[in-house]
């Protein structure tokens, strides 16, 4: 008997009342995605369950692709066997053969309220059997090695013994979409994944500045992309031409305010591609008073040049969970290389920790930004990132 199933717990998502159909779809379909390259696995859902069949497949890869899905609170590996109390009895001697282990205690649990036997005299029909047919083996129902659990649906019966965590969160896609400011630092990739444990659809914005900012700096940021798309759907990023506009503000602008007005003409090129593509909101990795641009008096005044909401997924955490998250999720590696990124190739000596708004608009008042933003919303190069992307690293630049 081999395990033949892959059994999905939602967590979070069974809070959601009568929306809940909506967001199970969104899991089932983002399963299926994620599956493609497992021809004969087939995701199917009855109700209050969703299962992976394997239909041959091997379970490992199957369960580490499902446990980045965001939605899954937690899967299991199961046997299914018709609701006949001797097939219920062998599968779980079966599980709990195949686990390791040495004490155990039987859970189960009766959805169809048709089987004849109820939850706890199951418990002991199962469990006695189980010590009937095992040497060594002894019960202990408070902290067993490994917990057989006995699901009796009107479908047929489940049988697990290992729990395994998935990712949480909700849906990707279920919350809207929203447009992630990627640098290419340690922050905003985290950002991004936070966001999207919220149920966001990504699209990403990087601000390239040729040659100040390498080829590699690019790549890295197409490389980090390809990392949240393990978490997701498919990524689009928009590379902005950014050199012209940002040597134009550093010579134009006092150097006490450059990096703030920078940081405007960001959120004003960021909020002409969400309109373009239909977007609701922006996504940054800022982080309150981490540095001089994200103290609240700095949020202020870059904030004013959009109406969209800016989503800041980390701005009440410490950098040290941060730096837990990014390595977590395998972007601090790629994050950590030395390819700067435009904000840190023009960085002021003394910049504006409290920047006004009125002495901003002044100054901006003073020179026509217009042509050159203009300029470089027409530049943007978009490049789709699915999780078959292929390796574009520029090998002959090293």
């Amino acid at each position: 008997m081999q395990y033949d199933h892959i059994l999905i717990r939602y967590g979070e998502m069974a809070l959601k009342g009568k929306n809940i159909r909506s967001f199970i779809q969104a899991l089932q379909e983002n399963l299926q995605v994620k599956l493609k390259d497992f021809p004969n696995a087939k995701v199917k859902r009855t109700q209050g369950r969703m299962f992976v069949l394997l239909n041959g497949h091997e379970p490992e890869p199957i369960i580490e692709i499902c446990r980045k899905v965001f939605g899954i609170h937690s899967l299991s590996l199961a046997l299914k066997v018709k609701n006949d109390v001797e097939e219920i009895k062998e599968a779980a001697l079966e599980a709990l053969k195949k686990a390791d282990a040495r004490t155990f205690k039987v859970a189960a649990k009766r959805v169809d309220k048709n089987f004849p036997h109820g939850s706890l005299e199951m418990n002991q029909i199962v469990g006695s059997h189980l010590l009937v047919n095992t040497e060594g083996y002894t019960v202990d129902v408070h902290e067993p090695d490994v917990e057989i659990k006995v699901e009796i649906r009107e479908e047929a019966t489940y049988i697990t013994s290992e729990n395994i965590s998935g990712a949480g969160g909700l849906p990707v896609g279920t919350a809207g979409k929203s447009l992630l400011l990627l640098s290419g630092g340690i922050d905003s990739p985290v950002a991004g994944y936070l966001a999207m444990k919220r149920g966001v659809q990504l699209e990403a914005i990087h601000f390239h500045s040729p040659p100040y900012t390498s080829e590699r700096a690019r790549q890295k940021v197409l490389d980090l992309t390809k990392k949240l798309v393990g978490y997701g759907k498919s990524i689009k990023v928009h590379i902005v031409p950014f050199t012209k506009l940002q040597q134009e503000i550093f010579r134009e602008m006092p150097d006490s305010y450059a990096m703030t007005i920078m940081r405007r003409m960001m959120f004003r090129i960021a909020e002409a591609v969400c309109e373009q593509e239909n977007i609701l909101s922006l996504t940054t990795g800022e982080n309150l008073g981490q540095v001089a641009s994200q103290t609240m008096e700095s949020m202020h005044a870059i904030n004013e040049v959009t109406n969209y909401p800016v989503l800041r997924p980390l701005v009440a955490m410490d950098k040290a969970e941060v730096v837990d998250i990014s390595k977590e999720i395998d972007t601090y590696e790629i994050s950590i290389l030395p390819y700067e990124d435009c904000c840190t190739i023009f960085v002021p000596k003394s910049p504006k920790t409290r920047p006004r708004r009125d002495k901003i608009n002044a100054l901006e008042a003073r020179h026509d930004f217009g042509p050159s933003i203009e300029e470089a919303i027409a530049g943007i190069e978009t490049i789709h990132i699915t999780a078959k992307s292929e390796d574009t690293e520029f090998e002959d630049l090293l």
